[in-house]
């Protein structure tokens, strides 16, 4: 088996990924506090530590959105259904057999197809629900002005932000469990510290 390497990650990709992440596992351990789930920090600190991480993360999020599209990395993310089907089957069975991976990562295509749209469905659907919910949540007191207390009610938009806490929290912990799945249990971790992934 020959691999070769390839220089995949920027720096401002890896430093982006690994900020957010700890942001999202932060707000994870202090939202769940929030909710009632443990005491750890104490309820009033948890709020506050979450809603400075939560900004902190759109600050992340404004900038990274920024670079994306000034460096055309956005082209990144554009789906494709080309080997979904190929990539669902070495996911579930093929990494267990042996079997070769049906994607190589390139400079210009980094992700797979799968990932692809995982991480479409995470910046269109689980990242405005949790914003839209959590800005809602942080502004309960407004809603008078704003003119929406008749329309929304603070239980459901609980509901809805912790559902998407618990859907970060699946896509999270998805994304740890196939960052195993390349030739060695760590050379994805490994490329996304170094920015070099290595492909057979």
């Amino acid at each position: 088996m020959t691999v070769e390497r390839i220089y995949v990650f920027k720096r401002f990709e890896r430093f982006w990924h690994w900020s957010q992440a700890s942001l999202i596992i932060f707000m994870l351990i202090t939202g769940f506090e929030v909710h009632g789930s443990y005491s750890l920090f104490g309820f009033a600190k948890a709020v506050s530590l979450h809603t400075i991480a939560a900004w902190t993360l759109i600050g992340l999020w404004v900038f990274a959105i920024f670079w994306h599209f000034t460096t055309g990395e956005w082209k990144q993310y554009i789906p494709t259904l080309d080997k979904v089907v190929a990539m669902v089957k070495f996911y579930s069975v093929g990494i267990f057999v042996h079997a070769p991976h049906p994607f190589k990562a390139t400079q210009l295509k980094k992700h797979n197809p799968l990932q692809r749209l995982a991480y479409l469905g995470v910046l269109l659907f689980i990242g405005p629900l949790l914003w839209f919910s959590g800005w809602f949540y942080l502004f309960f007191g407004e809603w008078n002005a704003w003119g929406v207390d008749q329309y929304l009610s603070l239980e459901w938009v609980a509901f809805f932000h912790t559902a998407g806490a618990f859907m970060m929290l699946l896509f999270l912990i998805a994304h740890v469990y196939l960052t195993t799945a390349g030739h060695t249990p760590t050379a994805h971790i490994r490329a996304m510290i170094t920015g070099w992934e290595e492909v057979e």
